[in-house]
């Protein structure tokens, strides 16, 4: 029992191979001098000494272990694209290679800086912002237009919301990630028509990339056009044949002598289709990525073949054609497909110009990583905040069977699911983007975010429109819910499709990234110099043994005690959940570290396997983000359902996908033996219980300060044509006005006093009988008055029903759409 309890301490605290062979050799002998033991015994244990001391002489354990399984290693190696190796060494690895490690040092994400908003920035979100939502009428946008109307185009230009990220030495508004992310999520929870356009040309396009790759030319030419919008940029990337494949675009730009400006000069004969190129039908800058070749060699290298590249075209440029638009589902920002026919530009067209040919997927890969965190996220995350905030007040203000119907136990579970995933989607967007901010550029997150924070969306729009019914499903300009429901899909599809993200890129990007000892073990098997490359490998080996040796049995321990013991940060209300975190983190990089080592590239087809670790993965990250958010708003105890409600669901689904995970393991006997470590008393975490949701969905339905915090930053002002603010000013009303119907209802109605069906009639009745005073009375009329304007909904002419696109602003000529 004696040397089982000391084995399991040196691996659960990661004792170096020296330090643990020498406390097992003071063991030894203490034990041959000193016990009881026979020859039996005592023998096995000598012989491990000698095995454990040969294996740190460093010859013998390459000579006999590491030399011969590179050999097998290297066999078993993926081949890995020129594209992959990009992918791999774009961005930095933050919080996400803690997860990995099995053992996360909670101080790194705690001690970070909560973000925040400086002066200025603030005063841009309650201005202009501000304004810009008071202008959008999303029914005559959706509708009418199809189209932002003139004068939101001219506002939005003339205003800078396209160069929130552009430098203020270009004349830009150079805000910090965090400032533009809460740009985003106001606007989004009003319009996703305005949220995407404003969105683009803010993410992955011409300025991101000229601003970190672009010539000093390029940067003061068109970073000070793009700032003043004077040039509408878009990014044409994804093209019919290639979707998400970058590495097959089938766009080819062909280095060769031609005519320019009336000059015979090198550049390059583009030929290109692309599609779903958001702005494309308004751009005048066009940023566009394609297959550089150079058969005749005339960038003098030896190279025919650069790869992947990115160049800035005007759309003015002969050859360049822009076709009809899309209609991405009643969502109608400008978007639709480009074309290009033996167009012929200068090589200085390339971003960054001739020296950066063939370094395009870098690029992109590396800005993507920063793109993923901010847009997507923002976006949806405001809608959903204002799902959220709607649905609260809706199911306090909307009465059936006498009772608000937010009272009724099922709707109480859909609108804690609503309230919980927005505040989840919140904790994940804030902290992330703060990362940016102190420098990180965190690519794994990042997927994370997109996949997680979307699927979340759709979630919450799904139960939004279950509790709100009828409400929700007519379309209208009374309808708050209808257009966001049918643009979710937009942003799930959006910079690769989810399934791809999910099943492709969290966990195999992840995998090799964040974990400590996979990347050094591939870079040492490829190493051109063998011996060095042996050394390498060897140190890798040794410690990644360690490394699953140390998860297994932190994970045997950890799931054993329930984790009580786990070390985490003394904050007595979250502490088990840092701790049940430290659990799953150390049982998923076992599984994981076992999966690679007995799947080894096959791995990479198991897309089901590899989608189930990634969401191992994504949960505790997102609960990561739930712990987190809850420090940097102060510890609100009031807030503490809302954490609990969070935590619970996300590290409940963490241990449901690991349970998939060994279900489905190939190799059974495998399965079974990390069944044992991961889950020896079976499966002992549980979702959120209904008291909670109750809990949860009721801190919804009244105006408190949890309710105020959760929606924090959307547009919820109150004027005559926002919803929110009209919902938000019912249920204000309906604290004074329940008792009154209550009154009603039990003092006239049961006892036969009051005989009349509808509230306006009841209200007549009960004051003509002295039931109510006449404020009281006057109260009620002007509740049920507001209540009615909001749950009623819009009906048409038949003719209005037929857009009109001859009115509309897509059809204008494009140099009034776009003058300055």
């Amino acid at each position: 029992m004696a040397w089982i309890a000391l084995s399991f301490y040196l691996a659960y605290q990661r004792a170096s191979l020296l330090v643990s062979t020498m406390l097992f050799a003071v063991g030894v002998v203490a034990y041959t001098l000193y016990g009881h033991g026979t020859l039996v015994s005592v023998i096995p244990l000598w012989l491990v000494l000698v095995v454990l001391v040969l294996l740190n002489i460093d010859v013998l354990r390459i000579r006999l272990i590491s030399r011969p399984f590179l050999r097998i290693y290297r066999r078993m190696l993926p081949t890995m694209s020129s594209t992959e190796a990009d992918a791999l060494a774009a961005g930095t690895v933050w919080w996400d290679g803690e997860l990995f490690s099995g053992a996360p040092q909670w101080h790194k994400l705690l001690d970070a800086a909560p973000p925040a908003l400086t002066a200025e920035e603030k005063a841009f979100i309650d201005g202009p912002t501000e304004t810009l939502c008071r202008m959008i009428d999303d029914w005559d946008i959706t509708h009418r237009r199809a189209d932002l109307s003139p004068e939101m185009w001219a506002f939005i230009k003339e205003h800078r919301f396209f160069a929130m990220i552009i430098g203020k030495q270009y004349g830009g508004l150079g805000f910090s990630a965090y400032a533009h992310s809460c740009v985003l999520v106001k606007i989004a929870s009003k319009s996703a028509t305005v949220s995407s356009t404003v969105c683009v040309p803010n993410s992955l396009g011409p300025g991101e990339l000229l601003q970190h790759y672009g010539t000093e030319e390029q940067k003061n030419y068109y970073l000070p056009r793009l700032a003043r919008g004077e040039e509408i940029p878009c990014f044409a990337l994804t093209g019919p044949r290639a979707g998400s494949d970058a590495a097959s675009l089938p766009d080819i730009g062909v280095v060769c002598k031609g005519i320019y400006n009336g000059e015979e000069i090198i550049g390059i004969r583009l030929n290109f289709a692309k599609r779903y190129i958001t702005l494309a039908p308004v751009a005048t800058l066009i940023g566009l990525a394609f297959q550089l070749r150079d058969p005749e060699k005339l960038l003098g290298g030896e190279l025919t073949d650069y790869g992947i590249t990115c160049a800035l075209i005007p759309r003015t440029t002969p050859g360049i054609r822009i076709g009809r638009r899309h209609f991405p589902l009643n969502t109608p920002f400008q978007n639709g497909p480009i074309f290009g026919k033996d167009v012929f530009v200068p090589l200085d067209s390339i971003i960054g110009g001739a020296k950066m040919a063939g370094q395009g997927w870098r690029m992109l890969v590396e800005q993507l990583s920063v793109g993923r965190c901010i847009s997507l996220p923002s976006n949806t995350t405001g809608a959903s905040i204002a799902a959220a905030y709607a649905s609260g007040a809706y199911c306090r203000i909307r009465r059936q069977f006498n009772v608000p119907v937010g009272q009724m136990e099922g709707v109480q579970e859909a609108l804690a699911r609503i309230t919980g995933m927005a505040y989840i989607m919140n904790a994940a967007r804030s902290v992330t983007v703060a990362s940016l901010d102190a420098g990180e550029r965190p690519a794994v997150p990042s997927t994370i975010l997109k996949y997680n924070i979307t699927e979340l969306s759709r979630k919450v729009a799904n139960d939004a429109m279950d509790v709100q019914g009828g409400k929700g499903i007519c379309l209208g300009p009374k309808n708050y819910l209808g257009r966001g429901y049918q643009s979710v899909p937009i942003a799930i599809t959006v910079e690769g499709a989810n399934i791809l993200t999910r099943t492709l890129m969290i966990f195999g990007q992840g995998a090799i990234r964040c974990h400590p000892y996979v990347l050094k073990e591939m870079n040492a098997a490829r190493d051109k110099d063998k011996e060095r490359g042996v050394r390498e490998f060897d140190k890798a080996l040794f410690g990644h043994i360690g490394f699953t040796i140390s998860n297994a049995i932190r994970s045997l321990v950890m799931a054993t005690t329930l984790a009580r013991f786990s070390h985490t940060p003394d904050i007595p209300d979250t502490k088990r959940y840092y701790q049940h975190i430290n659990r799953f983190s150390a049982s998923f990089a076992f599984a994981a570290d076992v999966a690679m080592l007995s799947l080894g590239g096959y791995l990479k087809k198991k897309e089901t396997l590899s989608g189930r670790l990634a969401d191992v993965l994504s949960n505790m990250y997102l609960a990561s983000t739930v712990l987190k958010h809850y420090e940097n708003q102060g510890r609100q105890q009031a807030d503490l359902p809302l954490v609990e409600w969070a935590c619970r669901h996300l590290l409940y689904q963490a241990q449901e996908q690991l349970h998939g995970f060994l279900r489905n393991f190939p190799n059974r006997w495998i399965a079974g033996l990390m069944r044992v470590v991961i889950f020896p008393r079976g499966r002992t975490y549980f979702a959120p219980g209904d008291r909670l949701g109750a809990v949860v969905a009721n801190s919804m339905m009244t105006i408190t300060e949890t309710r105020n915090r959760i929606s924090e930053g959307i547009y919820c002002t109150l004027e005559p044509h926002n919803a929110l603010g009209l919902l938000q000013e019912a249920l204000s009303l309906s604290d004074a006005a329940e008792p009154l119907e209550r009154r009603i209802r039990v003092e006239g109605v049961k006892t036969g006093r009051i005989a009349a069906l509808d509230l306006p009639h009841q209200i007549e009745e009960a004051l003509a009988i002295g039931l109510l005073t006449p404020e009281e009375a006057q109260t009620l009329r002007d509740y049920d008055q507001k209540v009615m304007e909001l749950i009623n909904v819009d009906d048409f002419d038949p003719r209005e029903l037929a857009p009109h696109p001859e009115s509309t602003a897509a059809n204008m000529p494009l140099e009034e759409l776009i003058r300055d």
